[in-house]
């Protein structure tokens, strides 16, 4: 039977496994996916190792995204501009493909689960981390008027932005800078939520017509999402999808098939 699995640490909570298992049962795939604990440093062992044991795929979480990308001899445009790789093609040469789906997974989510629209939308991004680099190219693919990218230290922002700009109206800057600003949407790809605090912006960015979503989730709703429902946001969003959707993404790399998300998301929902 073919092996997948999800390398990180921590892993032990992962949902990858019930996701993907998920997908092959829909689609009658025979592959057995695991959770391995890898820690940094130590990833193109355990790499070789899976395979030498009939690994076919990975996907890579937190904090081996960036050595992913080195190891991957090939990697798709997204991955090289991301500057990570979350999802591993594995083959018997050691040459594998690298692909980064996290911006697809989120685009997708975005579109096709909540109705969104981001073509000529005002969109900010809080963050100028991993989370935020992964996302930039597939949300300006959609056309939006503008992307703006928030950090705390702006300079992070502004380089950012710098390395996109050939694709969009994208511009970087501090949190407190965006005062006085609106937008449709509104991104969150800190992990501040994880420790139950929201980006220092001011309030005025979030609108009866804005959108939120955090790109973290949780049983319940998340800090992002308890403030932007008490500044009366449109609509408050977490990232259950966008992680259903990124395994999707890389599941079709694997296997050339395409599970139906929307009954993965729903079974995962319940039991949150």
């Amino acid at each position: 039977m073919d092996r997948y699995a999800v390398m990180g640490n921590p892993v032990a909570h992962s949902k990858s496994p019930r996701i993907h298992s998920l997908f092959a049962k829909q689609t009658g795939q025979q592959l057995h996916y695991e959770a391995i604990r890898v820690e940094s440093g130590k990833l193109a062992t355990a790499v070789a190792d899976f395979l030498a044991s009939g690994g076919k795929g990975l996907n890579i979480t937190v904090p081996l995204k960036q050595e992913a990308w080195s190891l991957a001899q090939a990697r798709s445009g997204r991955a090289d501009r991301a500057g990570a790789v979350n999802t591993l093609v594995l083959e018997p040469t050691g040459k594998h493909f690298g692909d980064n789906t996290d911006g697809a997974g989120l685009v997708r989510d975005l579109l096709y689960n909540h109705g969104s629209t981001l073509q000529q939308r005002r969109l900010l991004l809080l963050g100028a981390g991993g989370a935020a680099r992964g996302v930039i190219e597939p949300l300006l693919l959609e056309k939006p008027s503008l992307l703006v990218i928030a950090n705390r230290t702006a300079g992070k922002a502004v380089d950012l932005a710098r390395m996109f700009c050939e694709l969009g109206h994208i511009e970087g800057c501090g949190l407190e800078d965006v005062a006085g600003q609106s937008f449709d949407l509104i991104i969150n790809a800190t992990a501040a939520s994880l420790a139950g605090k929201v980006p220092a912006l001011p309030d005025s960015v979030v609108t009866p017509d804005s959108w939120c979503y955090d790109m973290m989730y949780a049983d319940k709703p998340t800090a992002f999402m308890v403030w932007a429902q008490q500044l009366g946001a449109a609509r408050c969003l977490d990232g259950l999808g966008m992680l259903v959707e990124q395994a999707a993404e890389s599941f079709f790399l694997w296997r050339g098939i395409r599970p139906d998300t929307s009954p993965v998301i729903r079974l995962l929902r319940n039991r949150a």
